[in-house]
């Protein structure tokens, strides 16, 4: 695996200098060796401005936020990342390398959530390359893997848990949008360490039914909706009637017997479990009658 090596490499104003010197002492000894009519001054001339072209191709420049990483016949002989003007061998190939923060959104994917419903999802993940090397020479093109290694680890997330979930201990891609967010960027940087890039922030932009099912999960939602809800109201209006039979006994408001207890709890949850306004009904006989 090849590593990020830090390369200083020459001032480039002071070797602009030189070159600006040597260019002017070429074109001196050329015109002066042709105005002589000598050969030898000329070809030397020829042969010093062979050198100074090849020289001028040494410098280049380096903008905030960017390296420049050198190899010579093939060979890595490492990076640049200070900007500024610089000058380095002129037989170096210069390879730029942004290292500016990216960000990638993947497009809508059509997967299969934990319980085999088709979801759509769809994500955001902040990037940034911290090594230049392997950014370059450990795959064929860095952003293509991003966008690729990205939409798997989705793809891949998806599968892992159900769209949806009433049991506050499951996890689900719709209620824990935190937990999602922070597994995403894990499981995407695991794939893209091998790439020289680091995953700043990877969540979740777009969760969806599939269309082809939407309306039955909607209205599947809606009764399980209902169904924590009455169990809730059940379980409120069952602590209501015990403590109300408690007062009673305690305060000593009347004494009840197992018949009347069981017709006073049947009207107590009747009236408190119903969705429905209540009419009272007046009774002016007896249980017993």
């Amino acid at each position: 695996m090849i590593r990020e090596i830090e390369r200083k490499a020459t001032n480039g104003v002071l070797a602009l200098l030189l070159l600006m010197v040597l260019t002017v002492f070429t074109v001196l000894v050329f015109v002066s060796g042709a105005r002589d009519e000598d050969a030898g001054r000329v070809l030397f001339g020829v042969g010093l401005a062979v050198i100074t072209l090849v020289s001028w191709t040494g410098l280049f420049a380096i903008q905030p936020n960017t390296a420049k990483a050198l190899t010579l016949f093939g060979q890595y002989k490492g990076s640049v990342r200070t900007a500024g003007l610089w000058w380095v061998n002129p037989f170096m190939t210069k390879k730029a390398v942004s290292l500016r923060v990216r960000n990638f959104e993947t497009a809508k994917l059509k997967v299969n959530d934990l319980d085999s419903n088709p979801v759509e999802i769809g994500a955001v993940v902040v990037w940034q390359v911290f090594d230049s090397a392997e950014a370059l020479f450990e795959v064929d093109n860095y952003e293509d893997y991003v966008r690729v290694q990205s939409e798997s680890a989705v793809r891949s997330l998806a599968t892992q848990y159900p769209y949806d979930a009433h049991s506050p201990e499951v996890v689900s891609l719709s209620h824990n949008a935190a937990d999602i967010s922070e597994k995403l960027a894990h499981e995407v940087q695991d794939r893209l360490q091998k790439a020289g890039i680091k995953v700043l922030e990877a969540r979740i932009t777009h969760l969806a039914y599939s269309p082809e099912i939407a309306q039955a999960m909607l209205r599947r939602q809606q009764a399980s909706a209902i169904i924590a809800a009455r169990e809730k109201i059940v379980e409120g209006a069952v602590s209501m009637v015990d403590m109300a039979l408690k007062h009673i006994e305690r305060d000593k408001i009347v004494v009840l017997d197992e018949e009347r207890k069981a017709a006073m709890v049947s009207n107590l949850l009747v009236t408190l479990c119903t969705d429905q306004p209540m009419h009272p009904v007046i009774n002016t006989g007896s249980l017993y009658q």
